[in-house]
């Protein structure tokens, strides 16, 4: 019995062999996602330049890739790429070689070279790094940032230094930034301590006790503890500086205390009972033209004697709660500047 002859010929298996596998690589795509990045990026720094930028890139290159990925069903050429090694197929009654004679199936890769796989596997991982990082680097910059760049420092004008009488405290009240009016009042225990010498040059200057009213624990606001005002027979006194309305109430304090959690302070403001971890911030204060005039707040760890001659340990600000020495400072993150 005679087999058939097998019809194929050698330009059907020439054809065959010619098959492309996959299309032609394409950048398209990876523009397409610079594109979008780029719009994600400009809507934290710039919405209407760069966004609009990255808005284009996507545009062009997402054309580019939809024009490329319907061009069968459109009609046009394809471009492949046939394979290149050459193949001959067996011939009636041939039988192919035992596998001990065909050699290595595949070729040896020294462990030193890049194979695609593991080159792919970086390119990967190093693009999806890059594109994290473009929009995250942008968005945490803009969060954090902001808080520790640009701050401006507020200058309180409390009026005339002869508004406060020698060793009178005041609960004083004003407004520190007018432009944003009441949202920006606060309070702090002022008394004058008339004047100290100072260690540098050796010349008599005045001596302000000035404590802030934001408790220690939690920054609730802290209430004098003793009588105020009309109790005590004294004038409330109103002055109208260029910061806004100042309001000075005399008091004659036993020490302050927390109305929300129990936190107790003396007249120095150092804690005696309660969960404060330290004593009573500060503020600094200068003399300009004869008036009183606040500066920035610092934070105090203890304060030793009173008045004039009383030593502050006196560190830069920190949030309520946080202690300024010792090991528990370790673990409070870094933080911004406060004015």
């Amino acid at each position: 019995m005679v087999e058939p002859e097998h019809p194929s010929t050698d330009t059907e298996h020439e054809s065959l062999h010619e098959e492309a596998h996959l299309p032609p690589p394409t950048l398209w795509p990876i523009g397409f996602a610079i594109g979008i990045v780029v719009v994600l990026v400009g809507l934290v720094i710039n919405p209407e330049l760069i966004s609009s930028i990255g808005g284009a890139i996507t545009v062009v290159f997402g054309f580019l890739w939809a024009r490329d990925a319907t061009a069968e069903l459109r009609g046009e050429p394809i471009v492949v790429e046939p394979e290149r090694r050459q193949m001959r197929e067996a011939g009636h009654g041939m039988t192919a070689p035992p596998a001990d004679q065909q050699g290595v199936a595949l070729p040896h890769v020294p462990e030193t070279g890049v194979t695609r796989s593991r080159f792919l596997e970086g390119a990967t991982l190093g693009l999806g790094g890059v594109i994290g990082g473009l929009i995250t680097v942008p968005v945490a910059g803009f969060a954090v940032l902001p808080g520790f760049l640009g701050q401006k420092q507020h200058k309180v004008d409390l009026g005339p230094v002869s508004k406060f009488p020698l060793s009178q405290w005041f609960v004083t009240t004003f407004i520190v930034d007018p432009i944003e009016g009441e949202v920006s009042r606060r309070t702090a225990f002022i008394r004058n301590n008339g004047t100290v010498s100072d260690p540098k040059t050796k010349k008599q200057v005045p001596s302000f006790t000035i404590i802030s009213n934001h408790c220690a624990h939690l920054g609730c606001p802290v209430q004098a503890n003793g009588p105020t005002g009309a109790i005590l027979g004294q004038p409330t006194v109103i002055e109208h500086t260029k910061n806004g309305r100042v309001k000075l109430d005399p008091v004659v304090p036993a020490g302050y205390g927390c109305p929300c959690h129990g936190g107790q302070y003396d007249i120095e403001g150092n804690r005696t009972a309660g969960p404060p971890v330290r004593a009573l911030d500060r503020y600094a204060f200068e003399i300009d033209n004869g008036n009183l005039i606040l500066l920035s707040t610092y934070s105090v760890s203890h304060v030793v004697g009173t008045g004039a001659q009383a030593k502050i340990y006196k560190y830069k600000e920190a949030g309520p709660g946080e202690h300024l020495d010792g090991p528990e400072q370790w673990f409070y993150p870094l933080q911004p500047p406060h004015h």
